[in-house]
């Protein structure tokens, strides 16, 4: 048997697919447009593994899926792909659109249609997992409750109204069609591999380069941070053992505000990496206008995916953080790598090295 990822050269896609690899021998298929996010790179350990089969395509492309699905016969299909950065999403919201909505519905075409021309067997044991997010929650109060599944479905952004339609069509074609899917709602990812665009990364990356650490606002938008390995080990929780047509939410318990993130991150770079001039990392912090309609604060209640599949994150912040520092320190020519083309070019024209963060 095998699995098909979609989005699987992205950041928690690629580590979904190492995790996947080191955990078991199930093939799996890789389809990843490659856009400015995506990067082969991310799988360079994978090179000469018969396990893995990339493909580069979008999900939006019908014919494409469908010959994939025919040809290798998956017993299951973890869709990551999507425009994921909010910011993006607010200067050019239409690729969020194409990507989260229409493509999403194209997959589930595709999916259903494979799904119906399978034999009992094979049929029963299908599963279509959606990955989402927990902003399509919207914002919460400072004392409000986390979000737990059961919260109003409340987009903030052009990112996150795209997810939430994404989500909705998932939920439609199980109750139209009966088709076997799963969606989980994740807090704020971070570790190895992720795009030097969000916040940690654009933190360590611009502390090295010496260059200002720009924070919205006042900094004091909470965030709850799950460490990426405990995402990929949740997913594959929810695979196994998850409730056809349920949501699961998956967050990592540690609500912080964004300006304490940058102020650890700087405390760890001063420990592993001090400057030369001795001065600390946190005299680097610029603090900048704040985006458009940014959320004051996401929180996840983890406790349903724990009652009923009994999983827990096994990362603290302070352990996943700092394993997440010591990799990009341990890895400059990756970080140079994704720092050219596309992703320079878009910086220097949307934001002059002033950009804030997630």
């Amino acid at each position: 048997m095998t699995i098909l990822v979609t989005g699987g050269a992205g950041f928690i896609g690629a580590n979904f697919v190492l995790d996947w690899l080191e955990h078991c021998d199930e093939p799996v298929i890789n389809l990843d447009k490659l856009t400015y996010a995506g990067n082969l790179h991310n799988l360079d350990s994978l090179q000469g593994d018969v396990r893995h089969i990339f493909v580069q395509g979008d999900i939006g492309d019908r014919a494409l899926v469908d010959k994939l699905l025919a040809a290798h016969q998956p017993r299951a299909i973890i869709n990551f792909a999507a425009e994921s950065h909010v910011d993006r999403s607010i200067h050019g919201p239409e690729d969020f659109i194409q990507t989260n909505v229409v493509g999403t519905f194209r997959l589930l075409e595709a999916a259903r249609y494979y799904w119906q021309a399978q034999a009992d067997a094979s049929k029963n044991i299908f599963r279509f997992l959606h990955v989402s997010t927990d902003e399509v929650y919207g914002t919460l109060a400072h004392d409000a409750p986390a979000f737990t599944e059961e919260h109003k479905i409340e987009p903030n952004s052009p990112y996150s109204a795209s997810k939430a339609a994404s989500d909705h069509l998932v939920r439609a074609w199980h109750h139209t069609y009966g088709l076997p899917v799963l969606t989980t709602n994740c807090s704020n990812n971070y570790g190895p591999l992720h795009f030097p665009e969000k916040l940690i990364p654009l933190i360590i990356v611009n502390a090295l380069a010496g260059k200002n650490l720009p924070v919205y606002g006042d900094g004091m938008q909470i965030r709850d941070w799950l460490y990426v390995r405990d995402h990929c080990s949740a997913i594959r929780r929810v695979l196994d053992t998850g409730r056809l047509g349920e949501t699961y939410n998956i967050g990592g318990w540690n609500e912080k505000p964004n300006i304490e993130i940058v102020q650890t991150v700087c405390c760890l770079l001063d420990q592993l990496r001090p400057r030369t001039d001795g001065q600390g990392y946190e005299t680097q912090i610029t603090y900048v206008k704040d985006r458009p309609g940014h959320d004051r604060r996401y929180a996840i209640d983890a406790r349903k995916i724990e009652r009923e599949l009994g999983w827990n994150p096994a990362e603290t912040f302070d352990t996943g953080i700092r394993k997440t520092v010591q990799w990009y320190l341990d890895h400059p020519e990756w970080v140079a790598q994704v720092q050219s083309g596309a992703y320079r070019d878009w910086v220097a024209k949307q934001y002059e090295d002033k950009s804030g963060t997630a």
